[in-house]
């Protein structure tokens, strides 16, 4: 066991002695005696008692590969005590020595120091070197993937060999005069920030390592003798390069328990201290690059997923969500599968192949965070959905939960309060009726300039223009693209530019296009009159007294039934208006409740109650005992001459 750990804790002079005679009988370059055979014709090598034959055979496979999520993990192991080199059988004082605890620790940064050096003199003077040399003569790979794969390692190599070592080994051979490091690693502590350029850069050079290893055999040829030697250990070219990525959360470590040690009047404390908060700064900076580089090693494999398109791939960009979600359709009953990926910049709304072959999604639309708004949508039929609406497209989505609705809300929300925070600009949020009325305001302002929400097909059964009823043969549906209202062919004969479409002509209502092109109407279209039933219907509390939809039991519906969207105005709170569907523009069918009796209980169903007066009779179902009883309390009010100027009861609507 001593022997053994003589040989590992072999000085930094005795390793490069190793190195460089591995350099020149394995690889047979460098140093040329006269008369020496050129390599070309030199005999087939044989093994010397330091090599290992069989090495070369167990890597045949390819270099042993670090994971990426071993990598990751280096972020959260700064303060663990695993990064703590255990000390060697014979190298720890004995019981009986006297030897100040503080400089065993120093001894200890020395030691390792010392095997870091000969690991990076390794890095540097020989996988480096070589693979530079072979890329030069035999051209079979570039040299710039080298250069690409040690990054700064020449730089890390020359500080370490030249300054730091030499530093400390001078400290502690003066440690009788000058018990102190501090001054020293304060020094040169600030160079060790180098380290982020090495950091950022390992994954592609592993990336880049494995990819050559596989593709040129000269490349593996190089690493695969080299790793065979004594020098390396055993161990791969992606192990040796590690290690600077471990080493400066050892050196906190190692100061860390040193300024533990330290008695309490040392003259170290002071510099001891300042050196391990500096440290510890250059720890944050590896760290940094660590995030860094994972962050665009995310984005890349977005983009991969995304297709790679040149409108979408930006390494400023940051990814904060993405997930499947439920678009809910304005003409289809059930929603489709859609996915988002929501950026610092933009929403992508995105469709998943069929054929997953390269790119994963298509990006349907961009949507841009600036002028985006987000807001949570009240419907019965899809709970747990919310619109974002933007400059580009307004989508109606669904989550798969309350809670994941709430997510995406705040995510969405967080990237449009940073957007504006970086425009230096503040969201007016309505606050009361005056923030109610500027915000109704502002949506006749914004007319044109973003894409409406469009109102679904099956919410209205005849056009929210004129009021004629729809039918799949004469009068089919249409949207408009200023306001989003479903209109009829006649209605939607109108043509207007709208700046959220690059001011491209589209289909308009025509009000609308009054509104955005300043024309005046003919007036048989402008001036109609409008109809006694012609009183849209609205689902919100804030308009009706009282609105949900009832089954229209009996034969006094006829063709109307057999389900109603019924309302009671706040308007008119003593008539009962029937519509067809919610957003209809004219009912079908209006009671004055006036005078009505109002029974319950009937036709065995506890759900259903009735109108009945002067032999008028309307039939009601309910889709619940405790809807039923709000209707039932709302239509005997409305009955008796009820209205709300005259109580302050609260309303009833659904």
């Amino acid at each position: 066991m001593e022997k053994e750990s003589e040989e590992k804790l072999a000085s930094v002079p005795n390793l490069v002695t190793v190195f460089e005679n591995s350099r020149y009988r394995v690889l047979g370059v460098g140093r040329r005696t006269p008369g020496a055979v050129p390599r070309a014709h030199r005999p087939p090598h044989t093994p010397g008692p330091w090599e290992n034959p069989d090495v070369g055979e167990t890597l045949e496979s390819g270099p042993r590969t670090v994971s990426r999520r071993y990598l990751s993990s280096l972020k959260n192991k700064l303060s663990s005590g695993a990064w703590r080199k255990s000390c060697h059988p014979g190298t720890c004082p004995g019981p009986g020595t006297q030897e100040p605890e503080e400089k065993r620790i120093v001894q200890e940064l020395l030691e390792t120091e010392q095997a870091y050096v000969a690991r990076l003199h390794l890095l540097d003077q020989v996988f480096f070197q070589e693979l530079l040399r072979t890329a030069r003569s035999s051209k079979a790979f570039p040299e710039e993937v080298v250069r690409i794969i040690f990054s700064n390692i020449s730089s890390i190599y020359q500080f370490h060999a030249q300054f730091f070592l030499p530093e400390l080994q001078r400290r502690l051979d003066d440690w009788m005069v000058t018990p102190r490091i501090g001054d020293v690693i304060q020094k040169l502590a600030p160079f060790l920030k180098m380290y982020s350029e090495y950091v950022k850069n390992f994954e592609r050079a592993a990336e880049l390592l494995a990819t050559w290893t596989e593709k040129s055999p000269p490349f593996q040829e190089v690493i695969t003798r080299i790793q065979s030697s004594e020098a390396s250990g055993s161990l791969t070219l992606q192990h040796h390069m590690l290690e600077p990525v471990q080493r400066i959360p050892r050196y906190e470590l190692l100061l860390k328990e040193y300024v533990q040690k330290l008695p309490a009047q040392a003259p170290d404390q002071a510099d001891a201290q300042k050196a391990l908060d500096m440290i510890f700064s250059a720890a944050q900076h590896s760290n940094a690059a660590i995030t860094e580089m994972e962050r665009l090693q995310d984005l890349w494999e977005v983009y991969q997923r995304l297709g790679l398109d040149d409108d979408i791939v930006d390494p400023s960009n940051t990814l904060l969500r993405e997930g499947p979600v439920l678009k809910i359709s304005f003409r289809r009953s059930d929603p489709l599968e859609r996915y988002l990926f929501l950026f610092n910049n933009m929403l992508l709304y995105c469709v998943p192949r069929v054929i997953q072959v390269g790119a994963q999604f298509q990006v349907r639309t961009r949507i841009d965070v600036a002028g985006m708004k987000v807001r949570e949508l009240t419907d019965a039929e899809f709970p747990n959905s919310f619109l974002v609406s933007g400059k580009q497209r307004t989508l109606e989505l669904q989550a798969r939960s309350r809670e994941e609705m709430i997510s995406w809300m705040q995510a969405c929300q967080a990237a449009i309060d940073q957007i504006e925070r970086r425009n230096e600009t503040f969201k007016a949020a309505g606050q009361g009726p005056e923030g109610d009325t500027q915000e109704q305001e502002l949506k006749s302002e914004e007319l044109g300039l973003r894409a409406p929400q469009w109102v679904r097909d099956k919410m209205v059964t005849m056009c929210m223009r004129c009021q004629e009823p729809f039918n799949p043969l004469m009068r089919r549906r249409h949207h408009c693209r200023a306001c989003g209202y479903v209109i009829c062919a006649k209605c939607s004969d109108y043509r207007a530019q709208l700046k959220y479409d690059d001011n491209k002509p589209n289909r308009v209502c025509y009000a609308c296009y009054t509104f955005l092109t300043g024309n005046v109407l003919p007036e048989d279209k402008d001036d109609k009159r409008r109809g006694i039933l012609e009183k849209g219907s609205s689902a919100g509390p804030d308009r009706n007294l009282m609105c949900s939809f009832l089954q229209l039991a009996g034969d006094k519906w006829g063709k109307s039934g057999p389900r109603g969207w019924c309302v009671i105005p706040r308007d008119d709170p003593l008539v009962l208006y029937v519509y067809a569907a919610p957003q209809d523009m004219r009912a079908h069918t209006s009671i004055p409740l006036l005078g009505y009796q109002v029974t319950t209980g009937t036709q065995g169903d506890a759900r259903v109650f009735q109108l009945q007066q002067s032999g008028q009779l309307y039939t009601f179902k309910a889709e619940t005992e405790e809807l039923r009883d709000r209707w039932v309390k709302a239509m005997e009010r409305a009955a008796s001459g009820w209205s709300p100027e005259k109580t302050h009861d609260g309303d009833l609507s659904d």
